[in-house]
Parts: structure tokens; sequence; C-alpha cells
């Protein structure tokens, strides 16, 4: 359960980081006001879709991802960020990649890429950070 929350909130800080980077070019947007559990569940949304989905994919794409070495995971990072944002707009909640959903386009998809990047080098940078090291 402590694991979960920790997801939770990196994911959140995450989010936040992505945004702020991505806002001005248009190509995320998440209009959160005042609504911090807004923030909290679209973190919620998307560490779930990382959690359960995210293995399926990887082990389904595992021949391609061998061919080539690996940068499928950027483009599987995307598509899970793709499939938060289509999650949280039928919440209501906010979040959209460029104009989607309703409509996928360049802007989305280039959106959805440079975020996962974003997500990924912060939410490693925060798990190094809070995972306990052993001394030898």
């Amino acid at each position: 359960m402590v694991e979960l929350i920790v997801k939770i909130l990196v994911n959140a800080a995450a989010l936040i980081v992505a945004v702020k980077l991505l806002e001005p070019a248009k190509l995320l947007t998440f209009n959160w006001g005042n609504d911090w559990w807004k923030l909290l569940a679209v973190a919620l949304v998307f560490a779930l879709v990382n959690s359960y989905i995210k293995p399926i994919v990887k082990a389904l794409s595992m021949p391609i991802g061998l061919l080539t070495l690996g940068l499928v995971g950027f483009v599987i990072n995307a598509a899970m960020l793709l499939l938060t944002a289509l999650a949280s707009e039928s919440l209501k909640l906010g979040f959209k990649l460029g104009a989607f959903p309703p409509t996928i386009n360049s802007d989305a998809i280039v959106g959805a890429l440079l975020a996962a990047a974003i997500i990924s080098v912060v939410s490693s940078l925060a798990s190094v950070a809070l995972v306990p090291r052993k001394l030898l």
C-alpha cells in the first residue's frame, strides 16, 4: 500500500513538471485549478495504467523491442500517457495532450513522446532519491 502511495506522489510530481515544461507549447494541458484532488486522480490513473497495462504491452512488444534495441519503450510510454489522457477525459479531470481526446494529431503524439521522456526522467530521479540504500 505504501508503494502505491509513493508511486502516485512521484507520478503527480512528474506530471506537474511535464505540464509546466510543455504547457507553453500547447502540447500538454491540465486544468486542475484549485482542485488538487484532480492531480492526484490523474496520477492514480497513470500509476494504475503503468502498473497493470504497461507490463502486458511490453511483454507483447518484446520482439520489436529487441529489433529496435529498446527504443520502442518510448513509444509504449507515450501510448500509456495517451491512454491516461483518454481515461482522464472520460472522468472529466481536464488532462489533455494537444487536442487528444477527441482527435489525435501530430501535436498529441509529439506531446505524448516529450511528456513521457520528461516523466521518465523525473520519476527515475525521484525513485532513486526515495529508495533506501543498504550500506555494506
